[in-house]
């Protein structure tokens, strides 16, 4: 991990090397961000300072608290490396300018809401009708219609005229936002006179991203210039959030080996995983898929093991938040890709022991399989209602107050916790 030049601002950009994002959305976990580094990153560089507009949303936060308090975590650990910095998720203009002026550097642009997420269902006439709706809008049609595309892997990618279609269909207006944002945000970075990167979203749909359709995004938006660093297209399986991979890791590698075959030879660019918290089981296979040119975005997990802290020093918070989240699951779910449900996880009431309760809500490592990430669904019932609790008039300041009391025990769960996470990826290395 390269050490930085006394008074240069250690937000940088980080190229291809392997990176690890670390989402903190209360703003005191970066000492143990730090710590998990020091113990296990070695080969890859960290992302401390992270957050989603969304989430800023959720917890009244600014993009300048958001670097604020990781630079001073950073401070308080000596941390003496460099560090990039994701404003992620971004979709307006303006998201841009708040996120640049506070000094992020990697910049993740989220289309999703101008994806067509239900173009692989259309029939063909449907298809055609669709299309006819974008089609003034989209120059590149013609451009891969019958194209054949062979991979390093030996495997081919045949664009005929039904896969460049639903392409056109389910990217095309998402594409030509992603390209305007991206124009936004070089003419922000000229002003500013700095150096930054593009992480470009496409993962945020039910449907895998085709390889063909990987293809055509990731020319386009290299042809027209966006400075793409990392692409995170939809891969097949689940990636549900707070818990592993749910999926067939060795029919998953192969597609990561195309998918980095496509990067390798359109780019160099590297791979992103979003959601990427405690998929430990399938990090060694993104590892060697991609060669090491690879990017783990994680965020809410940081969160869940405050609560572990909680359930470790206040046991009846703990059990109020519990009861508290399981009031709000429903409705915070609905933008979450999850699966639990208020009957997989026992209500506070009846359950007698604290570890017992953070048995179903958090998981215990000490349980889990070598090699694997959490799966319990409690954990998925306090990921989602993270914005409701910690804006909360009670359980938000609660939860800090906690945290600010045992800093040492938050800095110990968070180092093994991630510690574990960078062991898996540096497996496949």
């Amino acid at each position: 991990m390269a050490e930085h030049s006394k008074g240069q601002s250690p937000c940088v950009t980080l190229g291809l090397s392997p990176s690890f994002g670390f989402g903190d959305r209360i703003g005191l976990a970066t000492p143990g961000h730090v710590a998990a580094m020091r113990r296990s990153g070695a080969g890859i560089e960290p992302i401390y300072p992270q957050q989603s507009i969304r989430e800023m949303a959720r917890t009244n936060r600014s993009a300048q608290k958001v670097m604020d308090d990781a630079l001073s975590g950073m401070r308080q650990a000596g941390w003496t490396g460099k560090t990039g910095a994701d404003a992620d998720h971004l979709k307006t203009p303006e998201d841009v300018d708040v996120t640049a002026a506070a000094g992020f550097t990697f910049f993740t642009i989220d289309p999703s809401a101008h994806v067509d997420a239900h173009a692989d269902n259309y029939d063909e006439a449907t298809l055609r009708q669709k299309y006819n709706a974008v089609a003034a809008e989209i120059d590149w049609f013609d451009k891969y219609r019958g194209k054949t595309v062979t991979l390093a892997t030996g495997t081919g990618i045949r664009l005929d005229e039904e896969a460049c279609l639903r392409a056109a269909v389910k990217y095309g207006r998402a594409l030509n936002h992603a390209l305007k944002l991206a124009d936004h945000i070089e003419k922000v970075h000229k002003t500013l006179g700095r150096d930054y990167e593009i992480e470009l979203s496409v993962d945020e749909t039910e449907q895998p991203t085709t390889l063909g359709e990987h293809y055509i995004i990731a020319d386009q938006c290299l042809a027209r210039g966006m400075k793409l660093v990392s692409l995170a297209p939809r891969y097949i399986g689940d990636f549900e959030k707070g818990i592993d991979y749910k999926g067939d890791v060795a029919a998953l590698e192969a597609s990561l080996r195309d998918h980095a075959a496509i990067a390798e030879s359109l780019g160099p660019y590297k791979l992103s995983l979003h959601s990427g918290s405690d998929k430990l089981s399938m990090y060694p296979a993104l590892a060697r898929a991609t060669k090491g040119q690879f990017h783990v975005k994680t965020a809410g997990t940081s969160y869940l093991e405050a609560l572990r802290v909680v359930a470790r020093h206040d046991e009846a918070l703990f059990r109020r938040i519990v009861d508290f989240a399981r009031s709000r699951y429903d409705t915070d779910k609905a933008t979450y890709h999850v699966s639990a449900t208020l009957a997989s996880a026992p209500p506070a009431s009846e359950v007698s022991s604290t570890t017992e309760l953070e048995r179903h809500y958090l998981e215990l490592w000490s349980e889990v399989p070598q090699g694997k990430g959490f799966t319990k669904p409690g954990r998925q019932i306090l990921h989602c209602t993270f914005g409701s609790t910690l804006t909360h008039p009670e359980f938000g300041p609660a939860v800090r107050q906690v945290l600010e009391q045992h800093p040492a025990t938050y800095e110990e769960v968070l180092e093994d916790h991630f510690g574990r996470h960078l062991d898996a990826l540096r497996v496949g290395l």
